[in-house]
């Protein structure tokens, strides 16, 4: 899926708009939950450089939070790599390009809207 396909379905599938909050930056797109409008994902195009690749040019990327559990074996898959511009223990980012399997990006997704998700508390009985 190219970076449009990829943001349609996010969209879709988690029922929620993409923001546009940069206006410097108005390609970047937020999804976000919508009671604790907590960030869940975040399409962007980066500099190669920025992710630590040594090739020239821009690549698009979705930043997802991650269970520093799953960051291991995740940043050992192609396309896969520490977080651009959040935090690297709770973040990854993963190219868009092809290079990540698609199916490891719609997991990590659920994931990172898993991990995001408003808390439910337990009631005193």
């Amino acid at each position: 899926m190219n970076r449009e396909e990829w943001e349609e379905y996010i969209a879709q599938t988690y029922g929620v708009d993409g923001e546009r909050p940069w206006e410097k930056y108005p390609t970047n797109v937020v999804f976000r939950h919508p009671n604790n409008r907590k960030w869940f994902a975040v399409l962007m195009t980066v500099s190669r450089e920025k992710l630590g690749i040594r090739e020239e040019g821009a690549l698009d990327i979705v930043n997802v939070k991650c269970d520093p559990l799953l960051q291991g074996s995740l940043r050992a898959e192609p396309g896969v790599y520490p977080a651009y511009h959040m935090n690297k223990a709770n973040w990854v980012s993963i190219s868009l390009d092809g290079s990540a399997k698609e199916e490891t990006v719609k997991m990590v997704l659920d994931v990172s809207f898993d991990l995001t998700a408003p808390k439910i508390r337990k009631g005193k009985a």
